[in-house]
């Protein structure tokens, strides 16, 4: 058995972790950075008046294409080389943001936010963030790369109405296409190439294990969970920044000073509820109560949406259940997810985050009316929606609280495989094993509390 005893990221480490996490981000914010000023400016757009569902299309049309190639991409990857594919794909995204950018109608800026979502470099990404750490410092690294789009979302919630005053919905398409090809050369100047390029069955989607994810009751159960909770979003925002409009509350160019705050405050309200759900192991309990916040949020938008007070509070408990979910979910989906296979897991969480985000997009288009301005009904409904993924999150089991650990090992075929995955079963704290021969890995679920990694470490040792 071979494991590293370093006890922190090299520098080579940190600076590719960092470099890809602002790729990363860069995905996300083009999901994230026109939500609060979309709806105002496509209903503008010709082509609108007629057809007004195109608007909460052309909104979710990202995360459409962003679901169908995302593990297609990862996969190219692991063919084609892991830098090709995500610069490949980060030309086809600003190709999209271009379109976008120069469309004076909505059928335009919907074939490029078509566009836009084709370019899915996530998986990619997350598969060369891999290559380029240690299996000791991977989670870590993959936790920077989730704290980078947590923060994306927050900046981007925050900045889009001013960069909307400055240049303009079309000029933020232009600037995040521009900033994409930037992020090509940060690529390939600062990300180092890695020294093996190999398949990590816990980072990346193993085709092999789709059934034994799908078939996976708790973490189907996310997979509709993510799903409803960012269709309820971009349904949301389908109407919400016409409401500040449409009800005379807040210019658009002054609602940053609305979205500000409320973020800030929402994600400090957020801590203390992650500490309880992680350090207490009330992860159910602080589930349900997140959810709950959201079918309250949507609730209030419905009953008192023309007072500015009541949609900044209503904003407040939305986005501290929101930003509660969007920490804790990923966490849910490593501890759920057997051994070796949260890499599956992960990829079918995150395609079934983006189906959502399209869903939610048609579903606000189809719903409002502009005459009528049924701005209630729309919250009406994202309250069922997420009244019906709480009723399904009541079924869910406490989750297990394990951490997976890799070891290095060299088993020479399957006979000894199965006997070192039973000799580390035997150990007191190990939940789950898997030792996958081709990658030299035996990936271990543990209870730290019960024995920690360099214990693990050293009882393996007899035996490994």
């Amino acid at each position: 058995m071979r494991k590293s005893k370093q006890s922190g990221m090299n520098a080579q480490e940190r600076k590719s972790v960092s470099a890809l996490s602002s790729i990363f981000a860069l995905r996300m914010m083009g999901l994230f950075l026109i939500l609060p000023v979309f709806s105002t400016y496509a209903h503008g757009l010709d082509g609108a008046l007629e057809h007004p569902e195109l608007v909460g299309i052309a909104l979710g049309a990202y995360g459409l294409t962003q679901a169908l190639f995302q593990i297609p991409f990862g996969m190219m990857s692991d063919k084609f080389g892991r830098k090709p594919v995500i610069a490949v794909g980060m030309v086809i995204f600003a190709m999209g943001s271009f379109m976008a950018g120069m469309s004076d109608d909505i059928v335009g800026v919907l074939i490029g936010r078509v566009i836009q979502g084709s370019g899915a470099v996530a998986a990619a990404v997350i598969a060369l963030t891999a290559d380029l750490t240690r299996e000791e410092h991977r989670t870590k690294a993959m936790a920077s790369i989730g704290i980078t789009i947590g923060m994306s979302f927050a900046v981007s919630m925050a900045i889009a109405p001013l960069l909307n005053e400055w240049i303009g919905v079309n000029g933020i398409f232009m600037f995040t296409g521009g900033l994409s090809l930037l992020s090509i050369l940060v690529l390939y100047v600062v990300v180092p190439d890695p020294e093996n390029t190999g398949h990590h069955s816990d980072s990346e989607v193993t085709s092999s294990m789709f059934k034994e994810v799908l078939r996976h009751g708790a973490l189907l159960r996310l997979d509709v969970g993510v799903l409803i909770l960012h269709m309820s979003l971009t349904a949301l925002f389908v109407v919400l920044p016409l409401v500040l409009v449409s009800d005379n509350l807040l210019p658009s160019a002054e609602q940053w000073k609305l979205y500000l705050p409320v973020m800030l405050v929402a994600f400090m309200l957020m801590v203390p509820f992650i500490i309880i759900a992680e350090a207490k192991r009330k992860m159910k309990q602080v589930f349900l109560s997140a959810i709950a916040m959201l079918i309250i949020a949507s609730l209030m938008f419905a009953w008192a949406h023309d007072s500015l007070w009541w949609v900044a509070a209503a904003l407040l408990v939305f986005f501290t259940g929101f930003n509660t979910l969007e920490a804790s979910m990923p966490s849910l989906v490593s501890k759920y997810a057997p051994a070796g296979a949260k890499g599956t897991a992960v990829g079918v969480f995150n395609t079934s985050q983006f189906f959502g985000a399209f869903i939610g997009g048609v579903l606000g288009g189809f719903l409002y009316d502009p005459i009528a301005q049924n701005f209630a009904t729309v919250f009406y409904v994202v309250a069922a929606m997420l009244t019906v993924w709480w009723l399904i999150a009541l079924t869910m089991a406490q989750p297990p609280y394990v951490a997976t650990i890799t070891l290095r090992v060299d088993a020479k075929d399957e006979q000894h495989a199965q006997r070192i995955t039973e000799q580390l079963l035997a150990l007191d704290g190990v939940a789950d094993v898997r030792v996958i021969i081709d990658e030299g890995a035996a990936y271990c679920k543990i209870d730290k509390k019960v024995i920690d990694e360099d214990e693990l470490v050293t009882k393996a040792a007899a035996f490994i």
